[in-house]
């Protein structure tokens, strides 16, 4: 599967898993986790048009590295992992907030990787 197609079904992932976290997370931060929904879908959107080249890409493992950072820090986050309190929101913690996110900087990182490639290859057809 080409990395670009990856980084979609990625973020098409994490899109998810947040729709079904939300309703169970706390309703103090509803907003915060609707603008983070929000933003996956605007960069799928943005992927999926073409727009910015690599810029989506390096967003994608800014908004990720972000995320994992955030979810490492909030002490109610590593409680609930420890303790699997609530198990239903710590596996979307889980999943969501850290098997997806690095997957997500891994497959960016391999589409900037293959458009370099690509841009390089085509570049020195023309010379």
């Amino acid at each position: 599967m080409h990395p670009k197609n990856q980084v979609l079904v990625i973020l098409f992932s994490i899109i998810f898993i947040g729709l079904i976290g939300i309703p169970f997370g706390n309703p103090n931060f509803i907003i915060n986790a609707i603008i983070l929904e929000l933003s996956f879908i605007i960069l799928a959107i943005i992927i999926i048009k073409g727009v910015g080249n690599n810029k989506p890409f390096y967003v994608c493992i800014f908004l990720a590295l972000l995320i994992i950072i955030g979810n490492s820090l909030v002490t109610a986050h590593i409680n609930r992992m420890i303790t699997f309190s609530k198990p239903l929101n710590t596996i979307v913690l889980i999943i969501g907030g850290y098997l997806l996110q690095g997957l997500l900087i891994y497959s960016s990182i391999l589409a900037i990787k293959s458009r370099k490639f690509k841009n390089r290859q085509s570049f020195e057809q023309l010379e």
